[in-house]
C-alpha cells in the first residue's frame, strides 16, 4: 500500500531542533514535492517547554516522554537535537533498536559513539544520517562520500569553529588580546560560560574526526586527535604574523599519508594568499585536496539555528526518499579501513617561533647554531628591540619535521641568553 506520509519525531527542541521545526514548516510544500508525500512533524519531546520558542507547535504535537516519540509505531524518523553524549546516545540507540531512522547533528556523538551507532543501523538495515554535525548548513558530509567518492582525498584543511574564527578576526583586526576579545564574544553570545569546548578546539576535534574518517575510509578515534585551543595566542604573536605574510587560524587539519592519517587541530599561521586565510568572522570553510578533483572549498556558516536545521532537514528528506523507494540502511561510514595514526611528532610542516632574549651581541647566532645542529632550516627571521636590556627574534623554519623542532626549542631554552620562548605556531598551506 503506498504511503500517504512520511512521520518524523523530534528529540530535544532546542536551538537546532527549532531550526528543524521552522524550515519544515517555512517549506512544507516544496518538501512535499521534492518527496513524493507529506513530511509531518507528529510528536516533539522536550523537558522545558516554558521556554519561549521562534516556532509554535500544536498542543498535540508535544510531550516531555522522549521514549513516548520512540514508541510511537507511526514515527518513521526520529531526529535527534538533544545534545551531548549521555541521553542522547541512549535514545539514539533505543530509537534505531525500535526500527527508527536517526537523523542528528550531534558531532560529539557521532564522533565519540558512530561506530556501534553506525554498526547497529547497518544491522537494521536504516538510515543514520549526520550532515548537520560538520559545517551546520555547509553541505560537507554527502559530498564527500557521494560527489567525491570517485577520489582519493588526500588532505582537508578546515576553520569549523565560529567562534575562535571570530575571535581570532576580531585579534586580528583590531589587535586586542585574547581575553578581552573573548569577554565581548560572550557577551554576543558567540561564545559560552564556560567557552572550554569552542576554544580548547574540542568541537573542531570532533569535527575533523568525523571528516576524517569519511574521507580516508578508516576509523579515527576521537583520543588520537591531536588538538591544541587558541588561549595561548598573543596579539603580539598575531601581529608579527601579519608582518610576515600571515593570518591566524585555529585549522581543523587531516592528511592521509603513506605511511598513516594526521589528524589535527591547532592555532595555524596561513599565508594571505590562501582560501582560507579570508574565512572571517563566525564563517566555516573546509578545504579538501583531491587527487583527482584538486582543491576544492565549501564555505558559509557553520552553526545557528537556520544553517543547521536546514542541514538536519536535507537528511530528513533525503531518508524519507529512501523509505518511499526501499533504499534504506546504506551505509553511513564507509570506514573499511584500520589506516595507523600517526603521532604529532612525525608530521612535518613549516614553523613560527618567538623568542624573548638577551639584547646582546651574539644571541640570534647561538640560536641558529640549535637549529642547524638539529636539522631545522631557516626561512625567515625578524629581531625586534624590546624594553630595557630585553629583545624579540622571530624565525619562520622551512619544512621540518615536527620532532627536530620541539629538540631544538627544548636546547634553545636552557640558552643562558633566552628567556622565553614565547610562542611556536604551526604554519600551513603555502
Amino acid at each position: 500500500m503506498a504511503r500517504e506520509s512520511i512521520k518524523v519525531g523530534l528529540l530535544g527542541f532546542g536551538t537546532v531542533g527549532a531550526g528543524a521545526v521552522q524550515s519544515l514548516q517555512e517549506n512544507a510544500e516544496l518538501i512535499r514535492k521534492r518527496v513524493g508525500v507529506p513530511v509531518i512533524i507528529k510528536s516533539v519531546a522536550d523537558i522545558d517547554w516554558s521556554r519561549p520558542r521562534s516556532v509554535e507547535l500544536a498542543p498535540e504535537q508535544r510531550t516531555e516522554d522522549a521514549q513516548a516519540v520512540i514508541n510511537d509505531p507511526e514515527i518513521d524518523i526520529v531526529i535527534e537535537a538533544i545534545g551531548g553524549v549521555g541521553v542522547a546516545r541512549d535514545l539514539v540507540m533505543a530509537a534505531l533498536e525500535h526500527g527508527k531512522h536517526v537523523v542528528t547533528s550531534n558531532k560529539e556523538l557521532i564522533a565519540k559513539h558512530g561506530e556501534e551507532l553506525f554498526e547497529l543501523a547497518d544491522r537494521k538495515s536504516l538510515d543514520l544520517s549526520f550532515e548537520g554535525s560538520v559545517g551546520g548548513g555547509i553541505p560537507i558530509l554527502r559530498p564527500l562520500k557521494e560527489s567525491l567518492a570517485g577520489d582519493r582525498i588526500r588532505r582537508i584543511m578546515g576553520i569549523v569553529n565560529g567562534t575562535t574564527n571570530y575571535i581570532l578576526t576580531k585579534m586580528t583586526r583590531e589587535g586586542r588580546e585574547y581575553a578581552e576579545v573573548l569577554e565581548e564574544a560572550q557577551q554576543r553570545g558567540y561564545a559560552e560560560k564556560p567557552p572550554t569546548s569552542d576554544v580548547e578546539g574540542h568541537d573542531a576535534a570532533y569535527k575533523i574526526c568525523i571528516l576524517a574518517s569519511i574521507a580516508f575510509n578508516t576509523r579515527v578515534n576521537i583520543d588520537d586527535v591531536y588538538r591544541e585551543g587558541i588561549s595561548r595566542m598573543s596579539a603580539q604573536d598575531i601581529a608579527y604574523a601579519g608582518q610576515l605574510g600571515y593570518v591566524a587560524k585555529l585549522l581543523a587539519i587531516a592528511a592521509d599519508t603513506s605511511d598513516g592519517v594526521d589528524v589535527r587541530v591547532h592555532p595555524t599561521f596561513v599565508p594571505l594568499d590562501h582560501p582560507l586565510a579570508a574565512v572571517s568572522d563566525v564563517f566555516n570553510a573546509v578545504f579538501v585536496e583531491g587527487s583527482s578533483v584538486g582543491e576544492v572549498m565549501f564555505y558559509g556558516r557553520g552553526a545557528g539555528s537556520r544553517p543547521t536545521g536546514s542541514a538536519v532537514m536535507g537528511d530528513v528528506i533525503e531518508t524519507a526518499r529512501n523509505i518511499l523507494h526501499g533504499a534504506t540502511g546504506r551505509v553511513a561510514c564507509t570506514c573499511f579501513e584500520r589506516k595507523p595514526l600517526r603521532p604529532i611528532e612525525r608530521i612535518e610542516t613549516r614553523y613560527y617561533i618567538r623568542c624573548e632574549v638577551g639584547d646582546k651581541p651574539g644571541v640570534l647566532a647561538k640560536i641558529a647554531a640549535v637549529f642547524g645542529e638539529e636539522g631545522v632550516s631557516l626561512s625567515q627571521v625578524l629581531q625586534q628591540a624590546g624594553r630595557g636590556d630585553i629583545a624579540e627574534i622571530v624565525w619562520v623554519t622551512h619544512m621540518t619535521p615536527e620532532h627536530q623542532v620541539r629538540e631544538s626549542l627544548e636546547r634553545i631554552q636552557r640558552l643562558d641568553d633566552v628567556r622565553a620562548i614565547k610562542n611556536w605556531v604551526r604554519v600551513e598551506g603555502g
